[in-house]
């Protein structure tokens, strides 16, 4: 599978100031993507207008450096062999959760050590592959990798990141939901919902405004630290686990 976009002319003013990755430890996204809802009648108007880049190659992932985009999906399937190697990584390591600085040319090693030579080569290579996209999409020597086994819903409330932009890739289970932003009154988001729940707080219409990436998808999702566009950061939430059926999370960020 080539992986090779083309880089873009890359602005590094626009990617704001990388934080550290520790706001509520989220930045995931998975399952099937459904189109913006156009009535967005009951929702209050945003003071900024953003909206999705989708397609199913990859060169889709540069449209994050357009300022009216704030979510660059790359719907992709994997190969068989990297399913295979997946499910395989799952039942060897049912509670793995590791973090690492990694870079283009060490990320194989590193992986290696950091998953105790458990994680079956074809895994490592897709992993790689992506390391060396984001690496390069941003002009980054370094990112900070998360991959992790979840059993539960990491972050289950709509929020926004706290960083420039991540990457997020299910590679097996649930996957990450998100919020058209024409279709989100952030007047709710959060604590600002008063204690009631996303589905009862007015924060979106109804449940049709719910996207959700499919296994394989890699998404970059900008965030609130991208510059210029505070207040215009996706919004999103882990999906819920379902009972024995873990989910295998990547994400890639800028601080290394």
């Amino acid at each position: 599978m080539d992986l090779t976009i083309t880089e873009p002319q890359a602005d590094q003013q626009n990617l704001g100031t990388s934080t550290n990755v520790n706001d509520e430890t989220c930045g995931e996204i998975n399952g099937e993507t459904k189109g913006e809802t156009k009535d967005s009648a009951a929702i209050e108007p945003q003071a900024k207008t953003r909206q999705a880049a989708i397609a199913d190659i990859p060169n889709v992932l540069t449209d994050i450096y357009r300022e009216d985009t704030n979510i660059a999906l790359w719907q992709r399937s994997l190969s068989q062999d990297v399913e295979t190697a997946v499910a395989e990584f799952v039942a060897a390591n049912p509670n793995f959760e590791k973090s690492v600085s990694v870079s283009p040319d060490d990320v194989v090693d590193k992986l290696d050590r950091l998953t105790i030579g458990s994680a079956p080569k074809a895994l490592v290579d897709n992993i790689a592959e992506l390391v060396e996209m984001f690496c390069c999409l941003f002009e980054l020597e370094k990112t900070g990798l998360r991959l992790t086994v979840l059993n539960k819903a990491m972050c289950p409330r709509f929020h926004v990141d706290r960083v420039p932009c991540r990457l997020v890739t299910t590679y097996t289970g649930s996957c990450t939901e998100w919020l058209p932003h024409n279709q989100v009154n952030r007047n709710k988001l959060g604590r600002l919902a008063g204690g009631q729940s996303d589905s009862l707080s007015g924060l979106y219409q109804s449940a049709e405004c719910i996207n959700q990436l499919n296994c394989g998808d890699v998404a970059l999702i900008k965030g609130e630290e991208w510059l210029d566009n505070e207040g215009a950061g996706l919004v999103h939430r882990s999906p819920a686990v379902n009972a024995g059926e873990p989910r295998l999370l990547l994400t890639l960020d800028f601080g290394a």
